[in-house]
């Protein structure tokens, strides 16, 4: 992903997303933050961006509240944060999902992450249930969990885990 590539990734997260909503600011700071971590999924019929995906170093049980900027990243985070991936529905069942995950965890690996995690909603759990990740307790009061609905699951899985399942 580049910064030209923002305003067109906003467009997808607002189609695939409608009930959660992050303003530009939000991915535009996570590619700044984490360049490794910022992909876009492209047609390969006609090069269009049919997808995204962002992901930036966290520690475990600390999941970013929706819609909010991190500021900076400390140096202390273990662990590689999927903020989000998002392909439009013409884009799914012919693997570029499983492909950003096989880069975003290349990219853990690179970067000394030995964890993933996520906050899965809808109805994703059972998806990255296969990949190994499973439930994990968060820290604090569970607000920022809370901020993508009463059905969000904070999952998180060892990187080789989810290395050895791809």
């Amino acid at each position: 992903m580049t910064g030209a590539d923002l305003d067109v990734a906003n467009r997808i997260a607002v189609v695939v997303h409608p009930g959660y909503p992050e303003r530009p600011e939000v991915m535009a700071e996570r590619l700044r933050l984490f360049p490794a971590g910022c992909l876009v999924a492209v047609d390969p019929a006609d090069g269009t961006v049919v997808g995204y995906a962002v992901a930036h170093p966290a520690r475990p049980g600390q999941p970013p509240a929706l819609d909010s900027l991190l500021d900076r990243l400390d140096g202390g985070e273990t662990c590689l944060h999927l903020h989000d991936i998002a392909l439009l529905p013409q884009a799914r069942r012919g693997g570029l999902g499983a492909r950003a995950v096989r880069r975003l965890v290349a990219a853990a690996r690179e970067g000394g992450l030995t964890q993933i995690s996520l906050v899965a909603v809808g109805d994703a759990a059972p998806y990255w249930e296969r990949l190994g990740f499973r439930d994990a307790p968060t820290a604090g009061d569970g607000g920022a969990l809370a901020s993508y609905g009463a059905a969000a699951r904070y999952m998180t899985a060892a990187t080789e885990a989810v290395a050895a399942r791809l």
